[in-house]
């Protein structure tokens, strides 16, 4: 599941008792050598899809880790990116790894819930990230990326289909979720992560809610399922004037 240079099982145990920040800071100069982080066919075909939905001025990646997403950004931004996360760590990392060309770069530490800017960007992405927000956060977190948000500005994000109850997959992802339940239930501070509590569904309503309109796109190059859905989607929500 790791690479050789990834963490080592005691060090992600060390991890999984901190809080997330901590845990993220512990984690980070590993990071981008485990599979939390959001895989290259992902990143380009998010990147492509921008492109023809661009041009783009300021871009923010949200909850940028290490920075992959900023190079995404990198590639569909003309003037500014910037790369927001709460973990010092993750952001040290990617002050060293991180240089596109083309568009200034600059790195903010911050709680993507109590984000430090107003109208400041016409486009928003995130990967990967969404697993550490509880359902009942989503409408403040959807109110802060609104806010952040020139209006008709885009709030643009991956999303994998859910594996189906009959895959190994889907008993996985279910067991990692019921022992954070358990972890946290035991243990204190808490470390939020779960794999199943970002439904499709409830998202679109409360970005709906939170005054964008909804469109889901296709990713090609992954495929579709035996229903003919596809694999991969990309939401794009444009934030409305209301």
């Amino acid at each position: 599941m790791f690479s050789p240079e990834g963490p080592t099982l005691r060090e992600l145990a060390v991890q999984a008792l901190s809080s997330v920040e901590h845990g993220y800071d512990l984690l980070a100069p590993k990071f981008d050598h485990t599979p939390f982080r959001t895989p290259d066919a992902v990143l380009d075909a998010v990147a492509a899809a921008l492109k023809e939905s661009g041009p783009y001025a300021d871009g923010l990646d949200l909850c940028c880790g290490t920075g992959a997403g900023v190079e995404v950004l990198g590639t569909v931004c003309r003037e500014s990116v910037t790369g927001v996360d709460f973990s010092a760590g993750m952001l040290a990392q990617a002050r060293r790894r991180v240089r596109p060309e083309g568009p200034r770069v600059s790195w903010v530490r911050a709680d993507a819930r109590a984000l430090p800017f107003t109208g400041a960007f016409d486009l928003v992405v995130s990967f990967g990230a969404f697993g550490h927000f509880l359902p009942r956060e989503l409408p403040g977190l959807f109110a802060e990326v609104r806010t952040a948000l020139r209006p008709g500005g885009c709030f643009a994000f991956p999303v994998l289909a859910p594996p189906r109850r009959s895959s190994p997959a889907f008993w996985m992802l279910l067991g990692f979720d019921a022992v954070m339940r358990v972890r946290n239930a035991l243990w204190r501070p808490p470390f939020v992560m779960y794999y199943r509590a970002f439904r499709l569904g409830e998202v679109r309503r409360e970005l709906e809610r939170a005054g964008f309109r909804v469109d889901l796109r296709a990713l090609p190059g992954f495929g579709t399922r035996d229903d003919g859905s596809p694999r991969v989607r990309m939401v794009e929500a444009r934030r409305t004037d209301r």
